[in-house]
């Protein structure tokens, strides 16, 4: 299901053989419909490291993905549909999601909420969330995850619960 708002324009920056500057590639795709059905994801980049190693030459969109890299970074483009939801879940990075156009509400797991307008920015820090668009129009975010430790309560972990692992919806698919 397309969400109606324009293809994504990725370019990606490198180096040529004498140590310049250059253009690697540039694409314009569509986010794609995931099997959960409630919003289309467009990966953009990973890094297979934090810090980025600069020097790999693997095009990021190309690495195996969940909604996290171990070890590494994520960045996505988030298209959440009208009436969308995502499981509540929770992952061992930083997240930084910048609302592009349209708005969601953001749940917490003791059911404060709060809703997120256009150019608003989200810094996500390891906890029991929700996403959810309740307008009848599409809200595109763009975010970006980045390993980080577990949050420590009283000493301990708190366990990851990622959307693939907490709802079958997503099944093993790569999530894009």
């Amino acid at each position: 299901m397309t969400a109606g708002l324009p293809p994504i324009q990725r370019v990606v920056t490198g180096h040529n053989e004498q140590g310049r500057a250059c253009f690697v590639s540039e694409d314009v795709k569509e986010p794609q419909l995931i099997p959960s059905g409630d919003a289309n994801f467009l990966l953009l980049w990973t890094t297979e490291t934090v810090p980025a190693d600069n020097n790999d030459p693997t095009d990021g969109r190309e690495r195996d993905v969940g909604t996290t890299l171990k070890g590494g970074s994520a960045f996505r483009i988030v298209d959440m549909l009208p009436g969308g939801e995502s499981p509540f879940h929770r992952t061992n990075s930083i997240d930084y999601g910048v609302v592009l156009e349209g708005e969601v509400e953001l749940e917490l797991e003791d059911g404060r909420k709060t809703t997120v307008g256009k150019h608003g920015v989200i810094i996500q820090r390891g906890t029991n969330h929700l996403w959810r668009n309740t307008t009848d129009k599409p809200c595109r975010i763009a975010f970006i995850l980045i390993e980080a430790p577990a949050y420590l309560h009283n000493g301990q972990p708190l366990d990851e619960y990622k959307p693939e692992q907490v709802d079958d919806r997503y099944g093993d698919t790569r999530i894009t």
